[in-house]
């Protein structure tokens, strides 16, 4: 049965198409057995240790000490369930014992340190570190960092981690659906923080006209989409790079945006950084990409050191002189920050359409179709001022494959 579930008609024991291979033959049941006979356990908890017999296996094919392991089993299930801890200890010793005592393994193999830069490094899972990301970018911008969001898999983690940084300012706001999630971060947007929400592929299709909102006030708003597969409700706990399109163009209007994507899990703290910056520099709301396999999945990462993390520090409009919600960066075609509340600076932020520099309700044609053309000139010159796309390997005569994000780890296995 469970070599038909793999796909397999016949055992590829029997059929002859290992026979390039030398095959070790274990039987991993029985022995898991022998090795747990004085523990009072019945054959299905005895049956649940057999992993650790493998794992014991090819520690012993790959000259690994057993000393990390079982330190995390004893701090796993030692208070809790010290049986679990001393059956998996027990039987992973044994697997490695087997190997040693039989002497089945001819060869053993070493496993040189991955060349990583000199630094101090952890483990980080994505999720993980885009909520340090943005936390960070919140305190290299001085600005409180605000995340609306509404429970989703596979983004809700993001909400999880940032909740427990209040201490740095970050106030987290779990909202009643979707709509009022990406809302309520454009409203942080206004008063000043640096705004975020975060949700997957379904959840942005909610949000989309709120975002609208984002682009036409030209407010600040990192838009994190964890993306799974499937339309609508399906699929919750695949992965799929599936909402591209409805990042670039789900949106009624003319409402371009920024889109950034991560392509591995250390990644994502980089990629909230560049968010917030082109966020803030540009007052635009940024659609930021990542996946569940990016999200739930970890890799090494080197902590970066503070100084070398970009100053994202933001000037707020404080005089009241010639002020007008609209004049624009010559530059990045920005408009001012204004904080409600500050003497002076009372203004509009538009209604259906607003009037360019004044801000004020507007239904002119001409006006409306220049507001266009200006929010889709900001967009690109943010394009412009990215780096060209770098191909990794020798070129020529070779075929190109092209990808974005996550995809990236695919496409380079398998060039290389």
């Amino acid at each position: 049965r469970n070599l038909k579930k793999a796909g397999y008609e016949v055992s590829p024991l029997e059929d002859d198409s290992l026979a390039a291979y030398r095959v070790h033959k274990a039987e991993i049941t029985t022995m898991t057995h022998r090795a747990l006979e004085d523990m009072d356990l019945d054959s299905k908890a005895k049956n649940r240790s057999r992993n650790m017999f493998a794992l014991g296996m090819v520690y012993y094919l790959f000259n690994r000490p057993l000393d990390t392991t079982i330190e995390w089993l004893e701090q796993k299930f030692g208070k809790k369930l010290p049986q679990v801890a001393e059956a998996n200890i027990k039987v992973l010793k044994a697997g490695w014992n087997f190997c040693d005592i039989t002497q089945q393994f001819q060869t053993r193999y070493e496993v040189q340190p991955a060349k990583l830069a000199p630094g101090v490094y952890r483990n980080i899972m994505g999720n993980s570190a885009l909520s340090i990301g943005l936390v960070a970018a919140s305190r290299r911008s001085g600005l409180p960092l605000f995340l609306g969001s509404y429970p989703i898999t596979p983004a809700s983690d993001i909400l999880h981690e940032l909740a427990q940084y209040k201490t740095y300012g970050v106030t987290t706001f779990q909202a009643e659906d979707e709509i009022a999630a990406v809302a309520a971060a454009s409203g942080a947007a206004f008063g000043g923080a640096l705004a975020g929400a975060t949700t997957s592929g379904r959840g942005l299709a909610l949000k989309s006209e709120a975002i609208n909102l984002a682009v036409m006030t030209e407010l600040p708003v990192i838009i994190c989409n964890i993306q799974r597969g499937g339309p609508s409700t399906g699929l919750p706990t695949m992965t799929e790079q599936s909402d591209l399109l409805q990042a670039m163009f789900g949106r009624n209007g003319e409402s371009p945006l920024p889109v950034i994507a991560a392509s591995s899990p250390a990644d994502c703290f980089d990629v909230a950084i560049e968010a917030a910056r082109i966020a803030t520099t540009y007052m635009v709301p940024v659609l930021l990409l990542s996946d569940g396999y990016i999200a739930n999945g970890s890799e090494p990462w080197r902590l970066p050191e503070i100084e070398n993390l970009p100053d994202l520090r933001t000037e707020f409009r404080t005089d009241p002189e010639g002020f007008e919600p609209y004049v624009r960066n010559p530059e990045t075609l920005a408009r001012p920050w204004a904080i409600p509340g500050t003497p002076g600076l009372e203004h509009r932020i538009g209604g259906l359409e607003k009037e360019d520099v004044t801000g004020n309700v507007s239904y002119d044609p001409a006006n409306h179709q220049r507001m266009t053309d200006l929010r889709a000139e900001k967009v690109a010159r943010i394009a412009r001022e990215i780096p060209p796309t770098v191909v990794d390997g020798p070129q020529e005569g070779k075929l190109l494959l092209l990808g974005w994000g996550s995809t990236r780890g695919a496409i380079t296995g398998g060039c290389e």
